[in-house]
C-alpha cells in the first residue's frame, strides 16, 4: 500500500467560484509525494464545535512546481463552511493521499463525465490524461449556470460539453440528455466519472450496453479514510469493500448496481 502522510499546509488561496463552491489552494512547505488522479484527502476541521470528524475531499489538481494542491469545497454542512470561510496563511492538517485512482486508458478516446461536486477529480484527472498524450473529453452537468466551476481551466485541456437542469447553459437536462450520450455507437471507449450516485449508476449502465470500460468514483460517507471505521461499505460482486480504501474509484462493472 502507498505510504500516507500527515502533514500541515498552509492556506495560499480561497476563492470563491459560486455560492456554494470555493477553492482553496494549499501550499506544502515541502516536495509533494506523487498523487494520482481519484485519490482524496481527509481535512481535520479546526474551528468547528460540532465538527467531529475529518471531511473527505476529492484533490482537485496538483501543481508539483509549486508543492500545491487544489481543493473544491461545497459548502454543505458546518464543516465544510468552516473550511470555505478561511483565509489564506491559516494551516490545515491533511491525511493523504487516500484510496485508489483512475487508471489510464489503453485508447485515447475518453470521455470525463462530472455533475455537482463530482467534477473535482475530473480536472486533475484531464491534466494527467493530457501530459500523457491523451486529449480528453468533458461532459459536466450542473443544476444551472451559476453552478458551473472553472469552466476555463477544463477548456485548456480538452473539448468541455455541459448540461444544466435549467437550460441556462448547454444542453437542457442530466448529462446523460446530452447529444454525445444519445448514439448507440459513440466515439469515444473510455468513460471516467464522478458525482452523484443515480447519474453514476444511469452512466454505468450506458456503458454496459455499449461494452465501454467504465471507472466511477464514489461519493460514500467516509469517516476515518483507512479502512478501520467500515461505514463506507459498498457491495461488490467480490464481496463488501470499503469505498475509502478499495475505491473510491472502482470498475463499474464489479459493483453491484
Amino acid at each position: 500500500m502507498p505510504k500516507k502522510f500527515i502533514e500541515d499546509f498552509v492556506i495560499l488561496e480561497n476563492k470563491r467560484q459560486t455560492s456554494e463552491f470555493v477553492i482553496l489552494t494549499l501550499q506544502h512547505p515541502t516536495n509533494l509525494p506523487k498523487i494520482y488522479p481519484g485519490q482524496f484527502a481527509e481535512i481535520k476541521v479546526e474551528g468547528s464545535p460540532n465538527t467531529f470528524l475529518r471531511r473527505p475531499l476529492s484533490i482537485h489538481d496538483v501543481d508539483y512546481q509549486n508543492n500545491t494542491i487544489k481543493l473544491l469545497v461545497q459548502e454543505v454542512g458546518e464543516g465544510t463552511r468552516r473550511l470555505a470561510a478561511m483565509k489564506p496563511g491559516e494551516s490545515l492538517n491533511l491525511i493523504y493521499p487516500l484510496g485508489t485512482y483512475y487508471s489510464l486508458p489503453s485508447s485515447n478516446k475518453v470521455l470525463l463525465v462530472g455533475g455537482g461536486c463530482g467534477v473535482a477529480p475530473l480536472l486533475f484527472l484531464g491534466r494527467f490524461l493530457h501530459e500523457n498524450g491523451i486529449k480528453p473529453r468533458f461532459l459536466i452537468g450542473a443544476k444551472s449556470s451559476a453552478q458551473l466551476v472553472e469552466l476555463d481551466e477544463y477548456r485548456k485541456l480538452g473539448e468541455v460539453f455541459i448540461t444544466t437542469e435549467d437550460g441556462s447553459a448547454g444542453t437542457k437536462g442530466f448529462v446523460i440528455h446530452h447529444p454525445i450520450m444519445k448514439t448507440y455507437k459513440p466515439d469515444f471507449d473510455w468513460i471516467y466519472t464522478c458525482g452523484p450516485e443515480a447519474m453514476m449508476k444511469v452512466i454505468a449502465k450506458y456503458a454496459l450496453k455499449r461494452n465501454l470500460n467504465c471507472e466511477v468514483s464514489l461519493e460514500n460517507m467516509m469517516a476515518c479514510g483507512i479502512g478501520a471505521c467500515l461505514c463506507c461499505i459498498t457491495p461488490t460482486i467480490e464481496g463488501n469493500k470499503c469505498t475509502c480504501t478499495d475505491g473510491p474509484v472502482f470498475n463499474s462493472k464489479y459493483l453491484k448496481w
